[in-house]
């Protein structure tokens, strides 16, 4: 039941539809421009750097403030199994990411709100990895769907590490769980950016570029 609970909490959290609601106080509607998602890469495309910036602050910190959350409430009793509950929070911030009820079910692909989730459950040297992985591959590519499947890569690949060297301090059976949580998770952000691998193949992917909006 914990475990659902969480899942909700993170849901909620995850419905901050930072990207949408930015398009609104500029008087438009994200997802009918661009590529028609909800998220900071649209959002920077659309809107300029600063509407991707905050897109993508506002829909990492959902995912961290999800967690503080659980880990608030949870903490105390459930103190053996947090971290296992923290990534069921993530995971509901990042359904209510993608998908909205109030918007269709349509929001955006969960990426930054991973990099939050990222964050919250692994460390700093993990995350800055992350993060220069994806500035570089970026930087060199233009293509930002590649960067963002690398941190999403990262994202699996650190918390099996974490868990395997005990920092979270749980036993197996919830290693494992959380393990495949996290595997679902990067499934899912591929599965999203199906559309961009098949592009990257044909050799139609959209290059991102920071010189057209302030």
């Amino acid at each position: 039941m914990e475990r659902i609970v969480c899942i909700l909490i993170g849901y909620i959290f995850g419905l901050f539809q930072t990207g949408y609601l930015y398009g609104r106080m500029n008087h438009v509607d994200i997802r009918k421009m661009g590529s028609g998602n909800a998220g900071s890469t649209n959002a920077l495309r659309t809107l300029g750097v600063k509407a991707g910036v905050c897109t993508f602050l506002g829909d990492s910190f959902k995912c961290i403030f999800a967690v503080l959350a659980v880990r608030l409430i949870f903490g105390g009793n459930y103190g053996e199994i947090l971290p296992l509950l923290s990534i069921y929070a993530g995971l509901g911030a990042v359904l209510g990411h993608n998908f909205p009820f109030y918007l269709g079910f349509k929001g955006g692909k969960g990426i930054a709100a991973m990099a939050g989730l990222l964050a919250a459950l692994t460390n700093l040297w993990i995350t800055l990895i992350a993060l220069v992985v994806f500035v570089t591959i970026v930087a060199v590519t233009k293509y930002v769907s590649v960067g963002s499947i690398a941190v999403v890569l990262i994202f699996f690949a650190g918390v099996v590490f974490r868990g395997q060297t005990g920092s979270y301090g749980m036993e197996s059976v919830y290693l494992y769980e959380m393990y495949a949580v996290a595997g679902f998770l990067a499934l899912l952000a591929i599965w999203k950016h199906r559309a961009n691998i098949q592009r990257l193949m044909n050799g139609t992917e959209n290059k991102i570029s920071f010189g057209k909006k302030k």
